[in-house]
């Protein structure tokens, strides 16, 4: 959990950084700064904070040496002296744009910010934020001359629509701080240099993480196993398994305080070869998206499992006509085939209509 409320922006330092395969370069500014403007101060703490819900942790990595990375040994520098924001910042912007070499990747404003009070789960803490804004709108702007109005415009910062960021928080110091980081632009893709080239962080596996993911797996196999819109003479189960399936997962997710992975297999997926395909998709899954191995018990998280179980409801697409939401009572659903209309049909009981 984080809370901003009691949060003060002590200093920032602004730089320009470029695409480095377009040669762009660097533009530095001269010194750090102290906003002394309530307002202004306002304004940027929530262009600063706001996107950030804390939900998934991250932490610094290095696969030789934590010290090796290049922001976490900055940033820890700023934390031991903050007399050093300004130096650090340069090197920050420096190792920004050795990674910015991708042609999409645009020139945009640095800011590099000093935070006090922060509030992470049960602790408060300094922080460091690193944040670029690479888009301008346009905004319009209505004045008075004399006796008439006059409209005109101006490019400026959205401070709804922070383009990318990191908040590294002085705790943990030795197993890489929390951090929590936003790309709004490229979430994937070619600015994954972002999270992955530039900061290279990893996620910290605690209860929130482990719930989202293993729910997602869960989802994944499910159409993976049962896929309906597979090949006709590969795929012979019937929809309803995989109504039945879902139905069960979601109802061991809602319900169980623990997660255990035997516990899951036996009560949820049951059949011991598909137990085995279960357990194979996972390790696929880790090895895919480089997730360190998950484990097989913990807490479920409430938080995770609001924002997935949506995810677990079947629906029924049938043509363009119809969607079925079905939420189980997959024995309540009988298929067949008018040989009259030459049409699939679905038969479904149900006791009253509200």
């Amino acid at each position: 959990m984080l809370n901003f409320e009691n949060t003060k922006l002590r200093r920032m330092v602004v730089h320009q950084v470029g695409n480095r395969g377009k040669m762009e370069g660097v533009k530095y500014s001269k010194t750090a700064h102290t906003i002394k403007d309530d307002y202004v101060r306002d304004l940027l703490m929530m262009y600063f904070t706001k996107p950030f819900d804390g939900n998934i942790m991250y932490q610094f990595r290095h696969d030789a040496d934590l010290n090796l990375n290049e922001v976490y040994t900055y940033v820890r520098k700023i934390f031991e002296d903050h007399n050093d924001l300004y130096d650090q910042s340069v090197n920050i912007a420096n190792h920004l744009y050795e990674k910015s070499n991708h042609p999409k990747i645009k020139k945009g404003e640095l800011y590099i910010v000093e935070f006090a009070g922060c509030q992470v789960d049960d602790e408060i803490c300094n922080a460091v934020g690193i944040f670029k804004s690479e888009n301008k709108d346009k905004f319009l702007k209505v004045y008075q001359k004399d006796d008439d109005f006059e409209i005109d415009f101006e490019d400026g910062i959205n401070i709804h629509k922070l383009d990318k960021g990191c908040i590294i928080f002085d705790t943990e110091r030795e197993t890489g701080c929390k951090v929590v980081t936003v790309d709004k632009l490229n979430p994937t893709g070619e600015a994954a240099f972002w999270k992955d080239e530039f900061l290279h962080l990893q996620p910290i596996p605690d209860d929130y993480y482990l719930t989202r993911n293993y729910m997602e797996i869960v989802k994944e196999f499910s159409k993976l196993h049962f896929n309906p819109e597979n090949d006709v003479e590969e795929f012979t189960k019937d929809r309803r398994e995989q109504i039945d399936f879902n139905s069960k997962a979601a109802r061991y997710f809602e319900e169980k305080e623990n997660f255990d992975l035997d516990d899951f297999a036996s009560e949820v997926i049951g059949e011991p070869e598909v137990v085995e395909e279960f357990k194979a998709f996972k390790e696929g899954f880790e090895d895919d998206f480089k997730v360190p191995e998950l484990a097989q018990s913990f807490s479920l998280n409430e938080d995770a499992k609001k924002e997935v179980s949506k995810k677990f409801r079947s629906v029924l697409k049938l043509d363009r006509n119809f969607h079925l939401y079905v939420h189980g009572g997959s024995e309540l659903l009988e298929k067949g085939y008018d040989e009259k209309r030459k049409m699939n049909y679905y038969k479904i009981f149900f006791n009253e209509e509200n």
